[in-house]
Formats: structure tokens, sequence, C-alpha cells
């Protein structure tokens, strides 16, 4: 039995970016694709819980089953496993991203959340970035990471709770070197520009610039793509922290809750 791969996204059903994972998907395995039916990026892990549902059918793309959903990338994930995939899949693949997941926007990334779904049902998965944000940006140069990691992650799987991050340097050719890294530590500035409107209401737009706090580590998935490198991240979902000695205070506070 061909393996059977499931591809989501956050860029809607009709990006350039879905249809040319699929193509690279292709030779690998029986393909079903269930995308948000319009963009939704920096929806992170979000689901929706207020409104109904649509699922509509599409035309298959390239032998791929493809699906539109109306919300979120991880509402795609979670009705394909229950709704529309005969089997379990053996693999999730989302993107291509249009624009980089890396650093701290894995946190917001719509791309990764799919992904990082996908990691909960108990499936390896992987999330393909580049970074270009244009409508008609040119994947090629993600074609030998993709195939490369499928391949590899289709033979010997991924660790319970760990995905892989995958940011693809845009630098108009494909690059010649792949490292797993870390994710970059940093935070965004500025990130709401006001303005007023022809009324005078006043309105915000989401803008910033990414403050990279660790510009000279060579380890980390920033580094990676100023330096024309793709960065591989396993991305853990498991979010509890290890108990550090500067957080023993925490350890006694039954005690000291019921002195």
């Amino acid at each position: 039995m061909r393996p059977l791969i499931l591809v989501s996204n956050d860029d809607s059903y009709s990006a350039k970016g879905v249809h040319c994972l699929i193509d690279r998907l292709i030779p690998f395995g029986d393909v079903v694709a269930v995308c948000p039916d319009a963009p939704r990026s920096g929806q992170s892990m979000a689901i929706t819980v207020n409104d109904a549902l649509k699922l509509t059918e599409l035309p298959d793309y390239n032998g791929a089953k493809m699906y539109k959903v109306s919300g979120t990338p991880v509402d795609c994930v979670k009705l394909a496993m229950h709704h529309i995939l005969p089997r379990k899949a053996d693999l999730v693949v989302a993107g291509i991203n249009h624009g980089s997941n890396s650093a701290v926007n894995v946190l917001y990334s719509g791309t990764m959340g799919a992904a990082m779904e996908g990691c909960a049902f108990g499936i390896p998965s992987i999330g393909f970035s580049l970074t270009d944000h244009s409508h008609d940006a040119d994947f090629t140069p993600c074609y030998k990471a993709i195939d490369l990691l499928v391949k590899e992650v289709l033979e010997h799987g991924l660790p319970e709770d760990i995905c892989l991050n995958v940011n693809v340097p845009n630098i108009g050719s494909t690059p010649v070197e792949m490292r797993l890294a870390v994710a970059c530590r940093g935070r965004w500035n500025d990130e709401y520009r006001e303005y007023t409107d022809p009324y005078g209401h006043k309105f915000y737009w989401l803008t910033g610039e990414y403050i990279n706090e660790e510009p000279e580590n060579e380890k980390t998935d920033e580094w990676c793509l100023s330096h024309g490198i793709i960065s591989v991240v396993p991305v853990c979902i498991e979010r509890t922290a290890p108990i550090t000695s500067d957080m023993d205070w925490l350890k006694d506070l039954s005690d000291k809750y019921n002195a």
C-alpha cells in the first residue's frame, strides 16, 4: 500500500505553494490536500468553535484529491482525519508557505499549526516555508529539501510529539546546504501602526520589524537563512518546561498553599 500523505497550508487551496508541494509529493504516495478556502496566515493552532464549517470537494489536481474548508489550517487537518481520509495518514505535510516561519514566527504560523496538529494525531509531520511572500514565488529552491526530508521521514519516522519546521532562503537558486538548527531568540518591534480614517477614527495595521537577539549564533535558523542555508528545526508540541534551579521555589507550592 502506498503511503497516504495529507497536505494542508494557510495560504488557501488556490496558492501556488501548495500546488508545487503536491507536485513533489505525488511520487511518494497517495496525496489528499485539505486547505482553507481563503488565506488564513497567522492562525497558529486556532480552531473554529462558534461557526459551522463548510467542506467542499474540488477537482483533483495532478492525481491528488483536493478539498477546501471554511476554517483554519487546524480545522482542515481535523476534518481530514475524521471525515475525509480512508485511514490514518502516514505523513502530514504543510506548505509550501509564502514567507518565512523561522524563529518566533513558528508560534503564529498557520502552516506550522497544521503540522503540529498532525503531530498531535501521532503522525510524522513537516512544515515547509520559502522566504518569499510574493504570490508567484519560485518554489524550485525547496524541491531538493522536500524530496530528501519526505523520503527520510517516511523511512525513519519522527519521535512522538516532534515535527519539523523547514525554512528555505530565497536566494534565486537551490541552496547548497541544509542544516539542523534551533529557533532563533528574538521579538517583533513596533507591531502596530496607527492611522486615521477620513472620519477621524483611529485604526491600527499590523506591521513591525523582527529583532534578532543573537545574530552571531550560527546554530539558529535565522543565521542559516541569512547565509543562504536551509534550516530544519525540530519543534515539540509538549509545552511543559523543565524545572530549573531558579524555579526551585515552585516545588513546595503544595506545602505553602496548605500552610
